[in-house]
């Protein structure tokens, strides 16, 4: 970079961070920050992430993403009057976008609210009714039985592996991973190619690529990065030897050796990095916030990719306790509260950091859930609305065709669970696509994606 393109890149980023600091955001991120903007800004032309944000438990879409006009909000308030949202509160929230919805309006969640103006300025856009398919599905032919399905739908453990890897529960690898397979030569630490933040998921798995777990506040030291052992530097450093020394005959001892050799090296690699990035540098993100502590440590990261020599990376938080088949009143606003405010932070600081239009965040779940409500909450569904977030997206547009609101509609299997519209695999290859996937190696992501037509593989919103 010469000195020219250094001075602007740190102007650059002291305009952006200056436009935070006028919205509320207190002064030290302003300064503490100013060093780090300029090695993300230098990382700004050939640095890609994908970032997935996966809610366990499967998240009610209802409650997430309201029906506002009239005719579609009192079908749904008639499914789900006990655990329904009250329509005056979503006044505040409801969602203008560009594009047209024939009349059909929706709403965020009011708990939800810190994301109306990322949606707003074009840096998040809603996905509607996407789902775990094997191929395009019609009601008439779930009904007859005359398509394949993904196999156990509605079981949690099945569905969060089909999303994550188009495989139930005991997949080896998951298209996250497989994404990684495709990037990691190119990075300087191939095993910082997939990293995940909230402790192993089958979506980072690759047939090449191994997931390197961080903690929240950084690396997960082996044998806590001890320098003596029972007061002994020798005997530390003899059990690293042992850990990481090869065996003339046994394999198993060699891979072991391996593995605790790449802890090791990877784990002060990623210490001396971060310690360019400190945590205290970093404070749009809310407490206490589990979700947010992992999106800090993403975003921390991700301003020292150009240190650690990445190139394309793929990252994976997620947030528990959305299965939620009582009291969803009370409880679902506070964990989709933690999901909106953790994003809105993740989102300021990579703009902040120059590389918003860089770093891409999607939500996932397991599952929606079922329109009709039960006692106090709702059943095991399948289709749901998902946001995707970031500089690059097409945003402040609702994407799919809006289903119709009832029970036993053409859009549902029973109960308001909505028969997905947009496949994962079709969410996923528009995701990947802009991670730089060519259509030549897609099948090889995403194997279902050959029973799609390739005009529908890229569905336009990043």
């Amino acid at each position: 970079m010469s000195q020219f393109e250094h001075d602007q890149s740190r102007r650059a980023f002291l305009r952006r961070s200056a436009q935070l600091g006028l919205a509320g955001v207190a002064t030290p991120f302003v300064t503490s920050l100013g060093a780090i903007g300029e090695a993300a800004a230098a990382t700004a032309t050939d640095y890609k992430a994908l970032v997935c944000i996966f809610l366990y438990g499967g998240n009610d879409y209802a409650n997430t993403l309201p029906p506002y006009d009239l005719a579609s909000y009192n079908a749904y308030q008639a499914q789900r009057s006990n655990i329904a949202l009250g329509r005056d509160a979503l006044a505040a929230t409801v969602l203008n976008p560009t594009n047209s919805l024939g009349g059909r309006q929706y709403a965020l969640a009011p708990a939800m609210a810190s994301l109306l103006p990322v949606f707003n300025a074009g840096k998040l856009a809603t996905v509607l009714n996407v789902g775990t398919l094997v191929q395009p599905t019609t009601k008439a032919q779930y009904s007859a039985q005359s398509v394949k399905l993904p196999p156990k739908l509605f079981s949690h453990n099945d569905q969060q592996s089909y999303f994550q890897a188009s495989s139930p529960e005991g997949a080896k690898t998951g298209w996250g991973g497989r994404i990684g397979d495709l990037f990691m030569s190119g990075n300087g630490t191939s095993t910082l190619t997939c990293i995940n933040a909230s402790g192993n998921a089958v979506y980072l798995a690759g047939n090449q690529a191994i997931q390197y777990s961080i903690g929240t506040g950084g690396p997960i030291a082996l044998i806590n990065n001890a320098s003596t052992l029972y007061g002994s530097t020798t005997a530390a450093s003899t059990l690293k030897s042992l850990m990481t020394g090869q065996s003339a005959t046994n394999m198993i001892a060699n891979e072991h050796a391996k593995v605790s050799a790449r802890a090791l090296s990877t784990y002060t690699q990623v210490s001396a990095a971060l310690a360019n990035a400190p945590a205290a540098s970093f404070p749009l993100f809310p407490t206490p916030n589990p979700l947010a502590d992992q999106l800090k440590i993403v975003a921390r990261m991700i301003s020292v990719a150009q240190d650690l020599g990445a190139k394309r990376q793929v990252f994976f938080v997620s947030l528990g306790g959305f299965d939620m088949h009582e009291n969803l009143a009370a409880a679902h606003p506070v964990q989709i509260g933690l999901v909106a405010n953790a994003m809105k932070a993740f989102y300021d600081t990579t703009s902040a950091l120059g590389v918003a239009d860089r770093v891409t965040s999607f939500t996932a779940s397991d599952f929606g859930r079922t329109l009709l409500s039960n006692t106090s909450g709702a059943d095991h569904g399948w289709g749901s609305m998902h946001f995707v977030m970031g500089g690059a997206v097409k945003g402040q547009k609702i994407y799919g065709t809006p289903p119709a609101i009832g029970n036993g509609t053409g859009d549902d299997v029973g109960q308001g669970r909505l028969l997905p519209s947009i496949s994962v695999d079709q969410y996923a290859s528009t995701l990947a696509s802009w991670f730089g996937v060519s259509s030549g190696d897609m099948t090889t992501v995403l194997p279902n994606m050959g029973n799609y037509n390739p005009s529908s593989w890229n569905l336009g919103f990043v």
